[in-house]
């Protein structure tokens, strides 16, 4: 939902660092605080993290919609919020859109209505410029006199980008708003929101949970976490290799084992791990750590399978097991290895079939020394 019109939105960044606490604001997270700091620049921007980490939480102050109690939020040299100067900016004013999880689109009134909501004090001949304008943008020009119970989700999720788009705002924030898409549509709409904004250069805040939409979203990712910012960079460099184990969770490393550090190896920069109380052992990256005890973390992607003992490989780990289990998940099969300690392996179903995979079969798993993740505690 847009939350103020501006006549032209020009390029600036967003400059967020505030601090709030919710206590006592819920009864699994009683003393929750919020503490993030971070500057956006034009482009997409994806806030990644678990329920309840305070994404929403963040978008909601930069709109206004609630106060920090203290910090600052300004989009280029204008000032939203600063606790020490006592400037608080309304939401009305602040020239932010804002499209909620939940949409919000008024049932009784038709498209064209609910794009005009948020400029209804333009003058006529310009509040039709617009929304001609957004409209044909979105590709809902033949939907503007339906009412939302007359369209589809993703004509109801273009209408409502649209009613945030045509109050032409400095910065967009999204709360998960392609959550309940199908994947064709997500990715139609994503384009479209792309080209809008190649064209109006603003900062876009995109929350979401879902690591899919961190790839096709965001060319910068911040991870959050228990109200704190963990990591920040692109996709690749903080989730493909994840330090920490909330986000080596949150990035679908399936397998993560507490090790305990058995040799060194300099010389090749590796080290041998034991996992647990078991006789598997792991060799993976060299790290600088002050324990005897860390955790590793595996992809199940990264696992290959073999059901005979493979020779002449570079990679270090080659472990015997069994299979005690196989899952058909979509495109994907899911088998568990006992080794002496789990594993999840993902596979596609022509791999399974051709291995003729089936429970109780010996295999043996290959595993890259740096498909391995040595996880830090944040």
């Amino acid at each position: 939902m847009a939350v103020s019109a501006l006549a032209k939105s020009e390029t600036a960044t967003l400059t967020v660092a505030l601090r709030k606490q919710f206590a006592g604001a819920a009864k699994a997270h009683p003393g929750f605080s919020l503490d993030v700091q971070f500057t956006l620049t034009p482009g997409f921007t994806v806030l990644f993290g678990p329920s309840g980490a305070g994404k929403t939480s963040v978008l909601n102050c930069i709109a206004g919609l609630q106060d920090p109690d203290a910090g600052l939020v300004s989009i280029g040299d204008a000032v939203l919020f600063d606790a020490q100067a006592n400037i608080k900016v309304p939401t009305r004013d602040r020239h932010v859109g804002y499209l909620f999880q939940t949409l919000a689109l008024f049932p009784h009134m038709s498209a064209r209505q609910n794009i005009e909501y948020g400029i209804n004090t333009l003058p006529p001949q310009e509040r039709d410029t617009r929304t001609q304008e957004v409209a044909q943008s979105f590709g809902i020009m033949h939907i503007l006199d339906r009412r939302p119970s007359q369209m589809s989700g993703g004509e109801r999720q273009r209408v409502a980008l649209a009613r945030a788009l045509v109050t032409r705002p400095r910065a967009l924030l999204l709360d998960e708003p392609l959550r309940a898409l199908d994947a064709i549509t997500r990715s139609r709409i994503l384009d479209d929101l792309r080209r809008w904004n190649a064209c109006h250069a603003v900062p876009v805040l995109c929350v979401t949970h879902e690591l899919e939409e961190v790839y096709a979203l965001g060319s910068l990712v911040l991870v959050i976490e228990a109200g704190r910012i963990l990591a920040e960079g692109t996709p690749q460099e903080v989730l493909s290799r994840a330090r920490f184990e909330s986000i080596a969770q949150l990035a679908g490393f399936e397998n993560i084992f507490e090790c305990q550090v058995v040799s060194s190896h300099e010389e090749h920069g590796t080290m041998t791990c034991r996992i647990g109380n078991s006789e598997t052992a792991l060799e993976v990256p060299l790290t600088r750590i002050s324990s005897d005890r860390v955790r590793v973390g595996v992809r199940a992607g990264d696992i290959l399978l073999a059901t005979e003992m493979p020779v002449g490989l570079s990679a270090r780990n080659v472990l015997k097991g069994t299979i005690t289990s196989l899952d058909r998940r979509d495109v994907t099969v899911v088998a568990v290895v006992e080794c002496g300690q789990q594993f999840a392996v993902h596979l596609t179903p022509s791999a399974c079939e051709a291995l003729a995979l089936e429970r109780g079969k010996p295999v043996w798993m290959v595993i890259k020394t740096y498909s391995c993740r040595v996880l830090e505690q944040p």
